[in-house]
């Protein structure tokens, strides 16, 4: 795709490149096109994002800058960096109760931007700035970064880190395997670092062990790790330790050691041990997942694959394909998986894959080519299907309708994404790339803005939070939930809700009245111990619908309790 070497660009190919002009402008439209509508949009979710939205904002209502808090208990199952990020953000942008969510979610929307620019100029290092940007491009607008970049998660803003540390590596190693390639600089190094201590404070160990088995395997396939000498370790280590070590030290102080047995030896050390929290899984679950969470880039990646299998020689390739096999081998055999811990090894493949599409990465065996090819095209046509499904059906399972214009758009983006397969056919492949992303974003916009606010029956938490502001009375005690207690209630609700079960509830409720809101599963327990204490309740609602994170139907009751007046605390069972 060189015009300068006699061979005339294509429309597409024209169009990449004059958009390659000013790469971080077109990156920053990409992810907000992709991202912002949904960041807005969305209610919290749960679980994890309402967890750590709430507990970013207990850190704005006390003041604690090192302690983790949330409702009534500590929260040590990651470091401070993501709460000082969210309740930074919270504070610039929110104001009176800081419940309105997207304020949370700034850090994560900002990280993926960063990941975004850090993956331009780490492609930039191999690759002409056309293939650099549409490496960018295709991580931005696959579905596993597009979800991560608009939820209050850690995700987005460690693949910023990561991807800034890499890009560092990935220099110091091309410096020493390319003659009159010039190594970092002492500056660009130490800013390495300081990306590493970054991503510790954000989440743990995990950026140490995606660069340690990246390097680990590159030099073990070069027989030779003297590379690393370059890196600068120890002043290295002493910079990124420099940064994190003020927090760690005084956390452990703080909770007495505490932080470090729940984090380091409950999450961390479960997670690889085992499968935690019901989410164990064998090896092969992300390789199942692929074409839903790599797409619509899926489109590219078995072929890129093997023609940068045939190119291993080129250093790039090598340490790009140590990148993504190595990382891809450690999250499939540690048992404990979700579908966002993979997202560390999709740069790499992104990479790869812009390779093959702007024919950067070498020819491949005609043959394997036409196999892969057509596996790419029946792996994105099916998830291109399966998404048109999606908009069309899940509205009116969950308690909505399909708008027309959600309908509507469906068609273009089934157009669109089927133009871009008809391309691929034809070996138009950036075209086809250009389509398929055009697909995305369209059906990113329809999703957070047509088809999430019909599904009435799955958005349980903001219906509860709007009938109790509906059913609350001034000076009503903080509401009581039994049963129904997912954190993005308590998120709506703020810190003083207390989270009980049916008994203790029942207690409270009936010395102090007011609201509380009892699910089927607590109710008997509820409502007998309110009888034997001789207070009384009345149902002032109802609600029914579909608990997402616990995958069953809920129907929760509301009660308004009258205290007791001699209360008697029975003894316990």
């Amino acid at each position: 795709m060189d015009e300068a070497a006699g061979v005339p660009l294509s429309t597409a190919e024209s169009l990449l490149a004059r958009c390659a002009r000013r790469p971080l402008l077109f990156l920053t439209l990409l992810a907000l096109l992709c991202w912002l509508p949904g960041l807005l949009a969305l209610p919290p979710l749960d679980r994890d994002e309402s967890r750590f939205a709430q507990a970013s904002r207990q850190m704005i209502e006390t003041g604690d800058l090192v302690d983790i808090r949330y409702a009534s208990g500590p929260r040590y199952n990651k470091p401070i960096g993501i709460y000082w990020l969210q309740a930074a953000a919270t504070r610039l942008t929110g104001s009176g109760a800081y419940d309105v969510i997207w304020t949370y979610r700034l850090p994560s929307l900002l990280g993926g931007l960063f990941a975004l620019f850090f993956a331009y100029w780490c492609a930039a290092a191999f690759a002409p700035p056309a293939t650099a940007l549409l490496g960018a491009a295709l991580l931005g607008a696959t579905v596993l970064l597009a979800v991560e970049s608009e939820i209050a998660t850690t995700d987005a803003v460690l693949l910023a880190a990561i991807l800034a540390a890499q890009g560092v590596a990935l220099r110091t190693y091309l410096a020493a395997r390319e003659v009159g390639r010039k190594p970092p600089g002492f500056v660009l190094l130490m800013a390495g670092w300081v990306a590493i201590g970054i991503g510790v404070l954000v989440k743990g160990p995990v950026i140490l062990a995606v660069l340690g088995v990246t390097v680990l395997c590159i030099s073990l396939w070069d027989r030779d790790g003297k590379w690393l000498r370059a890196t600068r370790p120890l002043i290295g280590f002493a910079v990124a330790a420099a940064l994190v070590a003020p927090w760690a030290i005084a956390i452990g102080i703080e909770s007495h050691g505490a932080f470090y047995a729940q984090s380091l030896g409950h999450d961390f050390g479960a997670k690889i041990l085992g499968g935690q929290e019901s989410h164990g899984a064998p090896p092969g679950y992300y390789l199942a997942f692929v074409s839903l969470t790599f797409w619509p880039a899926i489109l590219f990646l078995g072929p890129g694959l093997d023609s940068a299998i045939r190119a291993r020689m080129r250093p790039a390739i090598r340490y790009l394909l140590a990148w993504a096999g190595a990382t891809w081998f450690m999250f499939e055999i540690v048992p404990t998986k979700l579908p966002h811990y993979i997202l560390p090894a999709y740069p790499a493949l992104a990479f790869l894959a812009a390779l093959w599409v702007t024919r950067e990465s070498g020819d491949a065996t005609v043959g394997r080519q036409r196999i892969l090819r057509s596996l790419a095209g029946v792996q994105f046509v099916a998830v291109l299907a399966a998404l048109v499904a999606a908009v069309l059906i899940l509205p009116g399972r969950y308690g909505g309708v399909v708008p027309a214009w959600v309908a509507i758009g469906a068609g273009v983006a089934l157009v669109s994404g089927l133009g871009g397969a008809l391309c691929f056919a034809r070996g138009q492949q950036v075209a086809a790339a250009l389509c398929a992303a055009v697909s995305a974003l369209l059906f990113y916009a329809m999703f957070v803005l047509g088809v999430a606010p019909q599904l009435r029956d799955v958005w349980l938490s903001p219906r509860a939070a709007a009938l109790i502001t509906k059913d609350r009375r001034p000076g009503d005690p903080p509401v009581v939930l039994a049963g129904y207690v997912e954190p993005s209630l308590v998120f709506l609700l703020g810190n003083r809700t207390r989270i009980e079960t049916g008994i203790s509830a029942a207690r409270l409720s009936a010395a102090e009245g007011g609201l509380a809101l009892v699910d089927d599963f607590e109710r008997m327990k509820f409502l007998r111990t309110l009888t034997s204490l001789g207070a009384a309740a009345i149902v002032v609602d109802r609600l029914d619908g579909l608990d997402y994170s616990r995958g069953r139907k809920e129907h929760i009751t509301f009660y308004r309790v009258t205290q007791a007046r001699q209360l008697v605390i029975p003894p316990e069972d």
